[in-house]
């Protein structure tokens, strides 16, 4: 068996469930039914684990007159994307399926690219994290119609809830995009 440098993967015999199966599950939902939401849900949280990670690399890099509450408001958000991973995660694994995870599991899934590894002007950064929410709250609502078409209820409602912290967030990354702003043009060059 030959092996990528970066994938550890252990002896056949310890695998419980191989990735991009769906088992039965203890929520008697119908086979088919768990195997469409396990999909989306997988891209749900592709999306969040690159979300999360571009949010991440932004507040680390923040910089300027601003810089403070926009640190701030990019590592609360950070914490929040990862509370709507877990959760997804959970109601992923609830359903019987395997959460995605490792990146060619994410890149199978995500509704979104990865950003490049260099270090943007902050507004270019939060320009493309405002892109990334709303391609996510865009599929999200999909995936609440698609949760509701087939009877899961306590899937829809978990999606409501995290669209809500989602657009609440968008929202905010707009203000600071906003074209009116406190500091002088020339204070900023």
């Amino acid at each position: 068996m030959m092996r990528t440098p970066h994938l550890w993967s252990p002896d056949s015999s310890h695998i419980r469930q191989e990735w991009d199966t769906v088992a039965d599950n203890g929520l008697r939902l119908e086979q088919n039914v768990a195997e469409e939401l396990v999909r989306a849900l997988n891209s749900e949280v592709s999306g969040l684990y690159i979300l999360f990670n571009q949010v991440r690399k932004h507040y680390w890099l923040v910089e300027g007159t601003e810089s403070k509450p926009i640190s701030d408001f990019l590592e609360d958000a950070a914490n929040r994307l990862t509370e709507m991973t877990d959760d997804i995660a959970i109601r992923i694994t609830a359903l019987g399926g395997v959460p995605a995870c490792g990146p060619m599991g994410i890149r199978q899934h995500a509704p979104i690219y990865i950003e490049d590894a260099h270090h943007y002007d902050i507004r270019s950064s939060l320009e493309r994290d405002l892109d990334g929410y709303a391609t996510l709250a865009v599929q999200w609502r999909e995936h609440i119609e698609l949760a509701d078409r087939l009877g899961d209820t306590a899937t829809s409602e978990l999606l409501r809830r995290h669209l809500e912290t989602l657009e609440a967030d968008a929202h905010v990354l707009d203000r600071y995009l906003a074209d009116d702003t406190l500091v002088r043009h020339d204070a900023t060059r």
